[in-house]
C-alpha cells in the first residue's frame, strides 16, 4: 500500500504513465554490483565471474551490464554475492543501479580535489575513488557518527588510499574549505520515495510534512557546497525520490539565489527522462536538463540527478582550506615503520606520513590540514607501532597488490584455505617466515603471519564471516 497523498500526486505527475508505475511495484527490486577498478580491471574479475554462476546453476548471459555504469552489472537475486571471498576482498561493490548514475555524471578524475558530501554509506564515495585511481584528495564526509564509521568501514574494504573520512556537518566543512573542490558529490537526504519498492518500512515513514522538511535541510546543503566548489569545478546533486519540491524546485530555488551555477546539459541513458519545469513553482532555466530514473523505465529504482557547474575563476588567495596543507612527518622519523617498509613492500608509499599516536597514516599527497576537522580515516593506516615494530594495518593488506609486497600467497577464491582465512583460522603454508599478503586469485584479503609452515591469521576478528 503505498500513501494516499502520495499516490494522488504521482497520479498528477504521470498521467496514462501511472498504471505503469504501479505496475512496477509488483516485481521484485533489481540486483546489481560495481567492479573496484582500484583491485584490477572489469575484463580481469570477468574472468572469474562464471565460477560464481556455475554454482549457482545460472546461465552466464544473465549477468547484463547496467548501462549507465561502465562498471556496473545486474545479477540474479539468488546468487549470495555477499558471502563470496571476492566482496572480502573489495573487488566489488553491492549497490542499488540507479544510483551508480550520479558518481558516473560527476567523472572525477585522478589527481582532482573531491568532496562527497553525504557519503554514507559509502556507495558514491567508493565509485568515486575507482575513477581517481588513488590520485588526488578525496574528502568523504558523513553527519551521523554511526553512519560515518559504515562509510569508513566501506572506505577500507575497498582499498581506498587518498580518502579522508570526517564527520562534520556541511556548515562546518563550508567554512574550512573555500573555493577549494575540483567536484563535488551531493546526495542529499531525501523522502526516499525512490526506494518504496526496494524498502517498504520507508512508505511507513513518509509524510508530506517530511518533504518540505527535507527540502528545507537540502537547500541549506546546497548552500553550504556552493561555497567550496571552485569556480569552473562541477557539482552533482541527487536523491532518491520522485518530489518536485526535492528535485526540480529544489535546483531551481538554488539556481535562483546563485546566478554563478548553471545545469549543464549531458547525454542521456535510454529509459532517463528531463525534468519537468511544469512540476516548479517558478522553474530555473535550462532545468529540462535535470534528469529522472523511474522504476517503470528502467531497471532500477527512483532517482534524479541535476549536474551543476560554477561559472568564472577564482585568485588563489580566495581559494583552498582554512589552515593550509598538512605537513606530516618523515617516514625516517619513524624506524621501525621504515624497517617494515623496506623489508616487506617493494618501494616506498607516495605520500604524507602521519603519525597519530601509536597509528602510523598515509595522507594523498596535497592534503589540506586537519586542524579543527573531525577525521575518522586519515588517509591510509600504515599500521600500529608495537614493541619496536610495526604491525600492519588491514587498510595496508586491502589498498596493496601482490607484485607490490614482498611476500604474498594467492589461492583459488575456492580454495579452503580462502574460507579458512576468511573465518580466522590458520593454514598450512611453506615460504620464508614474516609477513605476507593474503590473496584470492590475486586480490588482496589481509595480511597473514609465516613462521614454521603454519600461516597465523591476522585478520581483523570484527570482520570473521563463516562463509561456507
Amino acid at each position: 500500500m503505498l500513501p494516499q497523498d502520495f499516490t494522488k500526486r504521482i497520479k498528477y505527475m504521470l498521467g496514462e504513465e501511472y498504471e505503469a508505475f504501479r505496475e512496477s511495484y509488483k516485481y521484485e527490486k533489481y540486483q546489481a554490483f560495481r567492479i573496484n577498478g582500484l583491485k584490477g580491471s572489469p575484463e580481469r574479475f570477468l574472468q572469474h565471474y562464471g565460477d560464481i554462476f556455475r554454482q549457482a546453476g545460472q546461465a552466464e548471459e544473465s549477468f547484463v551490464p547496467v548501462p549507465w555504469c561502465s562498471t556496473g552489472w545486474y545479477y540474479p537475486a539468488d546468487i549470495r554475492m555477499g558471502k563470496y571471498p571476492y566482496h572480502e576482498a573489495g573487488v566489488y561493490y553491492i549497490q542499488e543501479p540507479s544510483a551508480m548514475a550520479p558518481a558516473e555524471y560527476l567523472a572525477a578524475k585522478p589527481g582532482e580535489r573531491v568532496l562527497d558530501l553525504c557519503g554514507a554509506p559509502g556507495g558514491k564515495s567508493t565509485q568515486i575513488a575507482a575513477s581517481m585511481q588513488g590520485q588526488g584528495v578525496l574528502v568523504c564526509n558523513e553527519i551521523h557518527p554511526a553512519r560515518a564509521k559504515i562509510l569508513s568501514e566501506n572506505i577500507e574494504r575497498m582499498g581506498v588510499r587518498n580518502a579522508i573520512v570526517t564527520n562534520e556537518s556541511p556548515d562546518a566543512l563550508s567554512r574550512i574549505f573555500v573555493n577549494y573542490f575540483d567536484k563535488i558529490m551531493v546526495d542529499a537526504p531525501c523522502s526516499g520515495e525512490g526506494m518504496f519498492r526496494k524498502n517498504p518500512e520507508a512508505r511507513q515513514e513518509w509524510s508530506t510534512e517530511n518533504v518540505g522538511l527535507c527540502a528545507e535541510r537540502q537547500a541549506e546543503i546546497l548552500e553550504a557546497a556552493a561555497g567550496m566548489l571552485k569556480p569552473g569545478g562541477r557539482m552533482v546533486y541527487s536523491t532518491c525520490t520522485f518530489s518536485p519540491e526535492e528535485n526540480e524546485d529544489s535546483i531551481s530555488r538554488f539556481l535562483h539565489r546563485h546566478e554563478e551555477f548553471y545545469i549543464e546539459e549531458v547525454p542521456m541513458f535510454d529509459g532517463m527522462v528531463p525534468g519537468n519545469p511544469e512540476w516548479c513553482s517558478r522553474p530555473a532555466e535550462h532545468i529540462e536538463r535535470t534528469i529522472r530514473l523511474w522504476p517503470h523505465k528502467v531497471r532500477g529504482e527512483g532517482h534524479f540527478l541535476a549536474v551543476l557547474c560554477k561559472r568564472g575563476s577564482a585568485p588563489e588567495e580566495s581559494s583552498g582550506s582554512r589552515y593550509g596543507e598538512e605537513k606530516g612527518i618523515s617516514l625516517r622519523e619513524c624506524r621501525e615503520c621504515m624497517e617494515f617498509c623496506e623489508t616487506y613492500l617493494k618501494e616506498l608509499p607516495e605520500g604524507i606520513p602521519v603519525r597519530f599516536g601509536d597509528k602510523i597514516n598515509l595522507l594523498p599527497v596535497g592534503a589540506p590540514s586537519l586542524h579543527k576537522l573531525k577525521v575518522l580515516r586519515a588517509g591510509l593506516q600504515l599500521g600500529t607501532v608495537m614493541k619496536k615494530r610495526l604491525e600492519p594495518s588491514h587498510s595496508l593488506a586491502l589498498a596493496l597488490k601482490p607484485e607490490e609486497v614482498v611476500y604474498s600467497v594467492s589461492l583459488p577464491a575456492e580454495d579452503g584455505r580462502i574460507i579458512d582465512y576468511i573465518n580466522g583460522q590458520t593454514f598450512e603454508q611453506q615460504g620464508e617466515k614474516g609477513w605476507y599478503l593474503v590473496c584470492a586469485d590475486g586480490y588482496s584479503l589481509g595480511f597473514g603471519k609465516l613462521a614454521g609452515g603454519i600461516m597465523k591469521n591476522h585478520y581483523p576478528k570484527g570482520l570473521r564471516k563463516m562463509l561456507r
